[in-house]
């Protein structure tokens, strides 16, 4: 089985009204509600990682990166391949907006956006993740962005 190591980074994008927007995604699996973002290209910064991302995933041009609110480590099976994957997680702040898909290969991904609320997110069934952002977003509300880089979640299937 082929082993793919690779860098992520994440947006958890916030209204003033504490709405958080997700995708649905398969990859396979059923479905989970993630964040926006993706792996890093070779020589990409963190920034630039997440403007490439956002305007193929979304359709949203980046105004500025958001502090580094949660970082974890995921090993998983895909596509009869092997993924280890390191993801930091940026918070930005942002009004409410209609995401639309601008890369072929995302839309063949991406089955459907939604803006949740923190009480949706407390309440769901529905799969989530990171596991713990209802917790991460709660915690920037009371208290602002991490002092120091956040732990890392380390999660293997």
């Amino acid at each position: 089985m082929r082993i793919i190591d690779r860098q992520a980074m994440r947006a958890i994008l916030l209204t003033p009204d504490d709405r958080v927007l997700l995708m649905r995604v398969d990859y396979g699996g059923g479905d989970w509600w993630i964040t926006p973002g993706g792996g890093a290209e070779p020589g990409e910064t963190p920034e630039q990682t997440l403007r490439r991302e956002l305007a193929e995933e979304l359709g949203f041009a980046l105004p500025a990166i958001g502090p580094l609110v949660w970082r974890r480590r995921v090993a998983m099976t895909l596509h009869q391949q092997r993924w280890r994957q390191s993801e930091d997680y940026f918070l930005i702040e942002t009004p409410d907006f209609t995401p639309a898909i601008q890369n072929a290969p995302e839309a063949a991904t991406i089955r459907e956006f939604r803006w949740w609320s923190l009480a949706e997110m407390r309440h769901t069934s529905e799969r989530l993740a990171p596991a713990g952002l209802l917790r991460i977003v709660l915690d920037y509300r009371e208290s602002g962005p991490p002092g120091s880089p956040p732990d890392v979640e380390i999660i293997e299937d």
